[in-house]
């Protein structure tokens, strides 16, 4: 079920479970990839600024952040955590994502880290019960995270 746009093209949970087998945890490890490259990255700029960047950690953490994770889902439809661990997002017709669906994904996931805990655990519980482990974004964009086809 999606809010806002189809998912006919993404595969069917129940023809094709291989595609969401896993996904839960792969997408965690590779959130943890992803927060550890970000912020190695800021910390980076960090000493490139000769310390500005530390003192204004909050501001440069969440540009870098943004940054990244645009760029890599346009780019290729996965961030670099989710590269290895071998799934990918893919939008409501099947396909990868463009700039749109990426600026649009990573809207919705910082707002709902935003507001830390609630959304953040509805993120979570909507990705264990729902038939394409999709979490709070995924639902109202209609995109889901799949094992990166052969």
């Amino acid at each position: 079920m999606t809010f806002m746009t189809h998912t006919d093209g993404l595969p069917c949970p129940e023809r094709r479970p291989e595609f969401y087998d896993g996904i839960v945890a792969k997408r965690a490890i590779a959130w943890v990839i992803d927060v550890a490259l970000i912020t190695a990255m800021t910390f980076a700029v960090g000493i490139l600024t000769l310390t500005v960047g530390f003192f204004l950690w909050p501001l440069f953490s969440l540009a870098i952040g943004v940054l990244y994770r645009v760029a890599t889902l346009s780019g290729r439809s996965a961030t670099w955590g989710m590269r290895l661990m071998g799934i990918e997002l893919r939008d409501g017709r099947g396909e990868r994502f463009d700039g749109l669906h990426a600026v649009l994904h990573v809207a919705g996931y910082y707002a709902s880290i935003l507001f830390m805990v609630l959304p953040a655990l509805a993120s979570a519980v909507a990705m264990l019960v729902t038939d394409r482990r999709q979490g709070l974004t995924d639902l109202v964009l209609g995109t889901a995270a799949i094992n990166r086809p052969d």
